[in-house]
């Protein structure tokens, strides 16, 4: 059954019309946006347009000229801002909240719905990207200033989410047709309300800033510990590029939660996450319950398979400038490829069929294997090669025999200095035993017992895949 017509984003271009049918903590902004739209679509138009008296405005495309052209598909720019002046004392203890609110972007988003709203393509923008700020008046001192180079989160102190929007136009060449900007307080209620998100880590990630301690394995977070797995900064070296993946992971984990519990449908339940959410929501004057309504029914089939994910390319780690310090460069030619393909309503990358997958550390093509035979049976070391090589790992092609025939349990013999890759290749030998050998480098041994059926298949939580390192939701949420 077809939604109803679409009001137009703005008077003077109208939209075309939506046919039925994805660093700080920065997950406010994915629970904007999947838990209100989500909801939208189960729920009453009675209901919805209540939010509009719940949700503050602004207006960040106030006297804007010279705009990117607009392409196909709905393109939402969600901004974390750091709203730790919102936070009761409780939670600032609890979660480590310490210090002096900066009234800048924590966290920065492309959210490009496509036009048959059956993919969402979700593109992290760094705070630390080196960005051109064009002319404008600074919302401080009231001077106009010229264009000048700026950290991107910075827009938003010197000239607000008008700046914020034209510099983002300006780096990316792609039109936003909706602003959204959330907080702190909103992200924890309505994890909470939802019952918290399952998310899995294939190794322990403590950070002392945050308070994040989480052993390998999954769990259940509530609103607060979700929002130390979002904020982490401090887990391993990848600092803000690691804890935007985490992000990214924690967005697939939420839309799968909202979308398989069955809570959206519950007005009750969505009475309160409305609540929770809204509260401390700014968005511009054209994102109402309309908007909400028809994207929320257009939106009903749209799961963690249909979304993906991704960073803007990076050409240059730690660009040091006079006056901002060390800054991101965005690969130029990677990056302008990257936007067109939003522009274009393009998905990032090919669709694949995958089935479950059991989760590790590191990524089976990091992996070499030489497999041997430890039993009398003809033929096994080259089985056990063979789908080893299938499941992503790179053996050697020529196994050998043992020397031994005897060999009941499959045995992963592994220089301790690659003991992660160990572990993993023994997630894909369920059963198999870990034998340290000093000194043997980085080619780890399968000798292939006679309690060996089949590999088990497995991923790496960060697969890193396609040109633009996109990742689907279901690639990254819990097997």
């Amino acid at each position: 059954m077809p939604a109803p017509p679409r009001r137009p984003a703005r008077p003077q271009q109208p939209r075309p019309p939506v046919r039925p049918r994805k660093r700080g903590w920065a997950m406010r902004v994915a629970t904007t946006l999947s838990v209100v739209v989500l909801a939208a679509a189960g729920i009453g138009h009675a209901v919805v347009t209540s939010l509009d008296d719940r949700i503050a405005r602004v207006d960040p495309f106030k006297d804007m000229k010279n705009r990117p052209e607009a392409g196909n598909g709905m393109n939402v720019l969600l901004v974390g801002t750091d709203g730790r002046d919102r936070v009761s004392e409780e939670q600032r203890r609890a979660y480590r909240l310490g210090g002096a609110p900066c009234h800048c972007t924590d966290t920065m988003m492309i959210v490009h719905i496509s036009e048959d709203r059956e993919r969402a393509s979700v593109v992290s923008l760094p705070r630390d990207s080196y960005a051109e700020a064009p002319a404008h008046t600074d919302r401080t001192t009231g001077k106009t200033r010229p264009a000048h180079p700026i950290k991107l989160n910075a827009a938003y102190a010197e000239g607000g989410p008008p700046l914020t929007v034209r510099t983002v136009e300006h780096m990316t060449k792609v039109k936003i047709d909706h602003y959204v900007e959330v907080d702190f307080t909103s992200f924890m209620r309505t994890v909470d309300v939802l019952g918290g998100v399952r998310i899995c880590t294939a190794q322990p990630l403590k950070d002392s800033y945050t308070g994040l301690d989480l052993a390998a394995g999954s769990h259940d977070l509530d609103g607060g510990e979700a929002l130390q797995y979002v904020r982490a900064r401090h887990t391993d070296g990848s600092s803000d590029l690691g804890r935007m993946k985490r992000q990214q992971r924690f967005m697939a984990a939420l839309m799968a939660q909202a979308t398989s519990s069955g809570v959206l449908l519950n007005p009750i339940k969505f009475r309160d996450i409305t609540r929770a959410v809204l509260g401390s929501v700014r968005a511009d004057k054209e994102f109402g319950a309309g908007e909400l309504i028809d994207l929320g029914r257009a939106m009903r089939n749209l799961t963690p398979a249909s979304s993906e994910f991704t960073t803007v390319p990076i050409g240059r780690m730690g660009h040091v400038v006079e006056g901002l310090g060390s800054t991101l460069l965005w690969d130029t030619a990677k990056s302008r490829r990257l936007f067109r393909a939003l522009r274009d309503d393009r998905p990032l990358a090919p669709y694949r069929t995958r089935g479950k997958r059991a989760l590790v550390e590191v990524a089976p093509r990091q992996i070499r294997v030489q497999v041997e035979n430890g039993t009398p049976v003809a033929g096994l070391g080259r089985t056990v090669d063979r789908q080893l090589a299938a499941t992503g790992f790179r053996t050697t092609g020529t196994p050998v025999n043992a020397g031994r025939t005897d060999v009941r349990r499959t045995v992963v013999v592994h220089d301790p200095r690659w003991d992660r890759s160990a572990r993993s290749l023994a997630t894909a030998l369920p059963g198999a035993e870990l034998r340290k050998a000093p000194g043997q480098g980085p080619v780890l041994r399968v000798i292939a017992g006679a309690d060996f059926r089949k590999v088990r298949k497995v991923r790496a939580e960060d697969p890193d895949q396609g040109e633009f390192g996109v990742v689907r939701g279901d690639e990254v949420t819990c097997p």
